[in-house]
């Protein structure tokens, strides 16, 4: 039931830390690959650790339509066809008070957040209904912002509340084409998106101890891995989950069940 052979994956953010762990999954289970990634340099250094005859790379902007039809028609007139579409790129923002959060930042982070979704689920699921096949598509959901309230991050919480709004609304829509949607909704994941210790310049004591800080903090006591991300996606595009539509997966360790009444002691941070 997890296996991809002869079937088409489209992944948006493909060259990132999660789309290109997926990426691997589903090539290992025999799929073929569309990567869609803003980095094209980073695009060509992954697409040089595939075979070469299962993968196509489209650099670009996912908020620009013409770079989706194009990964779009990458699939159909390369591999015959479009199967599964996890569509995961977007950016986190910098933090601001809300009274202070500048208009063409949000702006930004709604165009990556939101509009791209928009545009890849609307363009991925037009294909699937025209080849009447059905197919899957998975969202980058609401991630922790949307279940937890991320002080100074009012355009990345809004924006993935508002991406779980958009996957059940297409996952109703597009039922009746045996096309099911679903959202995937990480926690903290050991990424430099993730975890700020990791951003780029970090040295390698201040990586591990803000590691460490979010694990102290995580009821499973492990920070989470690309991998676990990537194989909820493989799972929720597989047959396996056939009757799963509309859902909003959490991948957070019990992240979310913390309270002010349930959470740790001041003094084990």
């Amino acid at each position: 039931m997890h296996d991809f052979e002869g079937k088409t994956v489209l992944i948006t953010g493909g060259a990132g830390a999660i789309g290109s762990a997926t990426a691997r999954i589903f090539h290992a289970r025999g799929a073929n690959l569309v990567l869609v990634d803003l980095n094209s340099e980073a695009l060509q250094t992954l697409q040089a650790t595939f075979e070469a005859n299962r993968i196509a790379i489209i650099a670009g902007d996912v908020s620009d339509p013409e770079v989706i039809d194009a990964a779009v028609a990458a699939a159909t007139s390369r591999f015959g066809s479009l199967d599964v579409a996890f569509s995961n790129a977007g950016i986190s923002g910098e933090v601001h008070a809300f009274h202070e959060y500048p208009l063409d930042e949000w702006d930004t982070i709604v165009r990556v957040n939101l509009r791209s979704m928009f545009i890849t689920v609307k363009a991925v699921s037009a294909e699937m209904v025209r080849a009447g096949k059905g197919g899957a598509i998975v969202t980058m959901g609401s991630s922790m912002g949307g279940w937890d309230v991320l002080a100074g991050g009012a355009g990345y919480g809004s924006t993935k509340h508002a991406v779980v709004g958009l996957t059940k609304a297409a996952a109703f829509d597009l039922a009746k084409y045996g096309i099911r949607v679903n959202a995937v909704c990480p926690g903290v994941i050991e990424t430099t998106l993730g975890v700020p210790g990791m951003r780029e310049g970090a040295d390698t004591g201040q990586a591990q101890s803000a590691v460490q800080h979010f694990a102290r903090r995580i009821p499973l006591k492990r920070i989470g891995q690309v991998d676990d991300v990537a194989e909820v996606v493989a799972f929720l595009a597989s047959d396996a989950a056939r009757h799963v539509n509309g859902a909003a997966w959490l991948i957070d360790g019990g992240q979310t069940l913390q309270s002010f009444a349930n959470g740790p002691e001041s003094g084990e941070y």
